[in-house]
């Protein structure tokens, strides 16, 4: 298995074929809101079993601060530390270039993102219609 990441169209495309999976079919998330005016400045990240999409996610930065996005596994790979990996990879990414990260996270990941450092800073809230929580995590800048 292999990351890659970038803004070229065939990438977002393969990121879009596993969201489309993971939110639209199976979370019942609608296109309209799954696919934003935001996709074209993300960095898209996407992890190959060999040339098939099994997972993704996206990062941009607003006002200073890394806004993790989109982050999802292929239900036949979850259980494998496949999410570990693609929160690795932006992160990673994201100490280039800021020194907080933040994220919307599904309530049922929180212990998640808490296993790997982010603190929960909002009461529940609903983002298409699922409950979700803010949480923040401090990123080292690279020097």
């Amino acid at each position: 298995m292999h990351v890659k990441l970038g803004q070229d169209e065939a990438l977002w495309r393969d990121a879009l074929f596993v969201r489309r999976t993971v939110f639209i079919d199976e979370q019942g998330v609608s296109e309209e809101e799954e696919i934003d005016v935001f996709e074209q400045q993300s960095v898209h990240f996407v992890i190959y079993d060999n040339d098939k999409p099994i997972a993704a996610g996206r990062f941009r930065t607003i006002d200073g601060i890394g806004k993790i996005e989109r982050i999802c596994v292929l239900p036949a790979y979850r259980g494998r530390g496949i999410g570990k990996r693609i929160m690795e990879a932006i992160e990673q990414y994201a100490k280039q270039h800021v020194t907080k990260v933040k994220l919307n996270a599904q309530t049922h990941a929180e212990p998640f993102y808490k296993q790997l450092g982010y603190e929960t800073v909002s009461d529940v809230f609903l983002d298409a219609g699922i409950p979700h929580v803010t949480m923040i995590k401090t990123i080292n800048m690279r020097s």
